[in-house]
């Protein structure tokens, strides 16, 4: 009894007196950041950009936090499983930093104007941020009608092609022939059906985006098990019961597939309908400044847009996983 609790005192003081090592990723993270900075800082641009020093000067801090955390993670372990989970991407952000910035300001082999070094995007939302704000909201807006609006014709038409066979009968013909059709190729169409350019664009949003739900939804209501509508007419079930609480339910996967697929492709079109006559939004902020060869707002816009879709698609993901958790173990 003497040897057993010898032994595991032994192994709680291995376990109390393991030696403490820092965060590896975070060492090397800042490493890589900081790299970025010196090379943006030390060496000399082969033309001049303006926001250089303050590019380093945000880089260096970025790399003198992530050496604190490097001492400081090791210490909470538990806490910080999503960062560390993320330390190779921060890794990897420092290298491409450094990388891109020898490619564009150092040694010019990517030349202005057709490409633009961090610095470069920085100087654009520097001085240009109430313009792109502007841009931002007037594409929230016609992308929220646009959107919204076709989810929600798409959602009802799916469940009535996938419910009714008259109708799919009807219906799933047509669909199939729209949606193989480029949503921007309906635009000659659009000037004539819409009396504005902000309606055919609206328009044109909510037919990339209520096409893959519409079509989805149906195959998910057509796929469900015919065992649980014969179960609940048994129990009496009425017709809107069985459409909405039990063929709804069951076909939300695939609803929630169209809806990821709705969502890039309302962003893939958007660009193209604000070139309809839109005074302001991202996408005719892009055109404006391809016309006019100001290729480093063009990446800034387009890395807003990519950060805006990143961010809903992550919503989308946070709704899905709540709306369907009652599925976990069953899909």
């Amino acid at each position: 009894m003497t040897d057993v609790l010898r032994n595991d005192f032994g192994t709680v003081q291995q376990a109390a007196f393991r030696p403490w090592k820092p965060w590896r990723n975070g060492v090397l993270a800042a490493a890589s950041w900081g790299t970025a900075a010196a090379v943006t800082y030390l060496l000399p641009d082969v033309i001049n950009w303006n926001a250089t020093g303050l590019f380093a000067t945000i880089v260096a801090g970025i790399a003198l936090l992530l050496l604190a955390l490097a001492f400081v993670v090791p210490l909470y372990d538990k806490r910080t499983k999503t960062l560390q989970h993320y330390g190779p991407w921060l890794v990897a952000i420092g290298v491409w930093f450094a990388v891109w910035e020898l490619l564009t300001a150092k040694l010019g082999w990517l030349p202005k104007p057709f490409f633009s070094p961090p610095q470069g995007l920085l100087n654009v939302y520097i001085t240009d941020w109430e313009r792109l704000l502007v841009c931002v909201g007037y594409t929230a807006r016609l992308w929220s009608l646009g959107f919204f609006s076709g989810i929600a014709v798409g959602f009802v038409a799916g469940v009535a092609l996938g419910w009714s066979k008259s109708f799919a009968y009807w219906g799933m013909p047509v669909l199939k022939l729209i949606g193989p059709v480029p949503a921007s190729a309906w635009i000659p169409c659009t000037f004539f059906i819409f009396p504005s350019t902000f309606q055919a664009s609206i328009f044109l949003v909510a037919l990339a985006s209520g096409i893959p739900v519409a079509i989805l939804t149906a195959a998910g209501v057509g796929q469900v098990n015919r065992a649980y509508y014969d179960v609940a007419r048994t129990l009496g079930a009425s017709t809107s019961y069985l459409i909405f609480k039990v063929a709804v339910p069951a076909s939300l996967p695939n609803v929630f597939v169209g809806l990821f697929m709705a969502l890039y492709y309302s962003f893939a079109v958007l660009v193209v309908a604000e070139m309809l006559g839109a005074k302001f939004g991202l996408g005719w902020y892009l055109q404006f400044n391809t016309a006019y060869s100001a290729y480093a707002n063009v990446y800034a816009a387009l890395i807003i847009m990519a950060l805006i879709c990143a961010g809903l698609v992550r919503l989308l993901f946070v709704l899905r996983d709540r709306l369907l958790n009652w599925q976990k173990g069953i899909l």
